[in-house]
C-alpha cells in the first residue's frame, strides 16, 4: 500500500476510480488466504496511522485526514521469478477465489467506515498516482503473529 496525495485507475478510457488523500491498496490474494485474512487485512488498512500531525509525528489515522481507499486487485503480486525468465504465478488466487475475497475486503473497509474507490477486477487498468512522502507499507497477512 502507498499512501497518496491522489491516485485514480482508468479502464478503457473510464474512470473506474478516483482519490485524494489516502491510500493506494494494490491487493493480492494467494491461493491460500481466506475471509480472515480479508479481515485482519482491512482491519490493519483502517487503522493505521501513518500521516503526519502537527509536530510531523506519523499519528493520524484515514478518518482524521478525510482520507480514502483505492483498492487494486493485483495477482501479479505472487509473480515468483526465481526460476527462469518468466513469473510463475502458481501461488495467486484462482478468479473464481480472488474475486470474492476482493468484494469481501471492499466490504470490510465500507465497514469500518472507510470511503473505497476501486478498479475493475480481471481488466488492464492503468494506474496513476502520487505517492506522498513516498510511504509504501507491505502488509502480509501471513506475517500477522
Amino acid at each position: 500500500m502507498q499512501r497518496v496525495s491522489e491516485a485514480s485507475v482508468t479502464v478503457d478510457g473510464e474512470v473506474t476510480g478516483q482519490i485524494g488523500r489516502g491510500f493506494l491498496v494494490l491487493l493480492g490474494i494467494a491461493a491460500d488466504d481466506s475471509e480472515k485474512d480479508i479481515i485482519w487485512t482491512a482491519e490493519k488498512i483502517a487503522g493505521l496511522r501513518i500521516f503526519e500531525d502537527a509536530e510531523g509525528r506519523m499519528n493520524l489515522g484515514l478518518g482524521d485526514v478525510g482520507g480514502a481507499v483505492l483498492l487494486v486487485s493485483q495477482f501479479t503480486l505472487y509473480g515468483d521469478c526465481r526460476k527462469g525468465r518468466r513469473p510463475s504465478f502458481v501461488e495467486a488466487a484462482r478468479p473464481e477465489v480472488a474475486l470474492p475475497l476482493y468484494q469481501s475486503a471492499v466490504a470490510e473497509l465500507r465497514g469500518h467506515g472507510v470511503r473505497v474507490e476501486t478498479g475493475r477486477f480481471q481488466a488492464h487498468m492503468d494506474v496513476r498516482l502520487l505517492n506522498d512522502g513516498p510511504v509504501t507499507l507491505l502488509l502480509d497477512s501471513r506475517r500477522q503473529f
